[in-house]
Formats: structure tokens, C-alpha cells, sequence
């Protein structure tokens, strides 16, 4: 109980040596306290999401697995939890589903998943390409595990072993912005909502202190910088961008700066962030 946060099952209770009686004692005198059904929680240990997360897992039987936005956290590529917790179970079996409990029926290979801290969760290339379609901000995910946790050879491998998922389309089409690096494609993004919003004025590719701005309004000096996936950044790109932005600065340039995902996910906010560096025009 105390690897797993406070939680156990009852066929755990049984295996290590107690009674189905014993176990119905200890949840009268306040010891433990039912969760779900087969699954119990110390009483003196709190409902945090992690218990919650276990508790939907160990409910939902033999072969269950935390996917998609739930494994992702679990491994700690998300900062908060999702809302509802995401499940996996054999296509074998059903489970009667509950609120805030998300069942998909599927059957997993067993090198798509692993235990984490006595859980069976979806590993982390799958993990990363299912919670990507999933949340709103799934690329900058995708993004961020591919600096540190995984890699494009390992997301594409899964992607392939689940052909036809759900989300597959979708997986793929981030799949192939990451390769590409997504720097080209954000500047067509970008050329594209300035047209589509009426924004004139500005001009792709300006020269100036011996840089090439991505975008500028020239009169206006508002310069717009476009970058593309994080991982594809190494230190030396990254202090270059820095000491580029640097002297723009001090020449009187107001500076902006966009990724991909910012222009994918949120292109109001850029259009907003934009049209506030702009001075009232006439």
C-alpha cells in the first residue's frame, strides 16, 4: 500500500495472506475505506489524483492500462492531470463505465506498455502520440517529450504498430510537422492569418543590422519572428537567437516571437499580441 499511494485491491489483500473478511473489518472499523469495488484506500491517505488514477486502473481488471493524457502525466510529461482518466482494457472485456472514467477496448502489444511505480500505464512514445491528439496543446507535448524523452524514430515506430486508431490522422500530420522542423510551415501560417484578419503593411524577409526578419512592418518597426519545434534547437541556435534578437532590440525594434504551436493552437492570441505591437493606425 504505501508504493501505491494508500491504494489496494482486494485479490492484492488476498494474494498477500488476508481474508475477504478480514478486509471487510478493516474498511467497519475505519481503517480502510472503499474506493471503488475491489478497491480500497488507507484512510488516513487523501484522494489525490494519483489514488484516483490507480483506483480507475485497478477497477477496471486484469490487463488495464492508464493511455492517453493519463499515462502522459504519469510519466510526467504533463504538468497537471487530465480531467477524466483515460483507460485501456482488452477487447475481451467490458467494464460498466463510470464519470469521469474514459474506457477505450483495444489490445496492446506488450512493448506499448510498461510499470511505473506499480502501475501499467501505455509507454511513452504511445503515450506522447495519443495525448497529443487529445488536448488542445498536444503538439507543444509531443514538442517537449521529444527534447528529453523520446524520439521521432520511436513516435513514428508506434504510429505505425496502431495504423487506423483513433486520432491516427492527426498523430500523423504532427508526426510529419516535427520532422520537417515546422520553421517553413509556421511562416505560411503566419502569412496566411495576417491576410485572412486584413493586416497590410508588412513584408516577409526585411534585412536589417544584417539579419533577415521573418516578418516586418517596416514604418512601424514590429518585427516578427517565427520559430518552429523546440527540439530541433540546439545551444548554439539558441544564443544565436538570442544575441539576433538582442541587437534588433537596441536598433529600435519591437520584437515579437511565435512557434508553431503558438500559430496552430492559439492564432487569435497571436493576432492579438500583434495588432497591440502595432501604433493606432489612421
Amino acid at each position: 500500500m504505501a508504493r501505491q499511494d494508500g491504494v489496494i485491491t482486494l485479490e492484492q489483500a488476498v494474494e498477500s495472506g488476508m481474508t475477504a473478511a478480514a478486509v471487510s473489518r478493516r474498511v467497519k472499523c475505519g481503517e480502510w475505506r472503499r474506493l471503488t469495488t475491489g478497491v480500497y484506500l488507507r484512510a488516513d491517505r487523501a484522494v489525490t489524483a494519483a489514488v484516483s488514477l490507480r483506483a480507475a486502473v485497478y477497477a477496471a481488471g486484469p490487463g488495464a492500462v492508464a493511455c492517453g493524457p493519463s499515462a502522459a502525466w504519469w510519466h510526467g510529461l504533463l504538468d497537471r492531470p487530465p480531467q477524466q482518466q483515460w483507460i485501456t482494457i482488452p477487447t475481451s472485456r467490458s467494464v460498466r463505465e463510470r464519470d469521469g472514467v474514459r474506457i477505450r477496448r483495444r489490445d496492446l502489444d506488450w512493448v506499448d506498455t510498461s510499470a511505473s511505480r506499480q502501475l501499467r500505464v501505455t509507454g511513452v512514445p504511445l503515450s506522447v502520440l495519443e495525448a497529443a491528439v487529445e488536448l488542445r496543446d498536444g503538439s507543444v507535448l509531443m514538442d517537449r517529450a521529444l527534447q528529453r524523452h523520446t524520439s521521432l524514430p520511436a513516435l513514428e515506430a508506434v504510429h505505425q504498430r496502431h495504423l487506423g486508431r483513433r486520432g491516427s490522422a492527426a498523430a500523423g500530420m504532427l508526426l510529419r510537422a516535427a520532422g520537417e522542423g515546422g520553421a517553413s510551415e509556421a511562416e505560411r501560417m503566419l502569412h496566411r492569418l495576417l491576410r485572412r484578419h486584413g493586416l497590410t503593411g508588412w513584408r516577409p524577409h526585411v534585412m536589417s543590422c544584417g539579419f533577415e526578419i521573418d516578418v516586418a512592418f517596416v514604418p512601424e518597426r514590429v518585427a516578427i519572428e517565427v520559430d518552429g519545434w523546440a527540439w530541433h534547437r540546439d545551444v548554439e541556435r539558441f544564443n544565436r537567437d538570442t544575441e539576433r534578437q538582442n541587437i534588433l532590440v537596441n536598433a529600435g525594434w519591437h520584437v515579437l516571437r511565435f512557434t508553431w504551436h503558438h500559430l496552430r493552437n492559439d492564432p487569435e492570441a497571436v493576432l492579438s499580441q500583434i495588432c497591440r505591437a502595432l501604433p493606432r493606425r489612421s
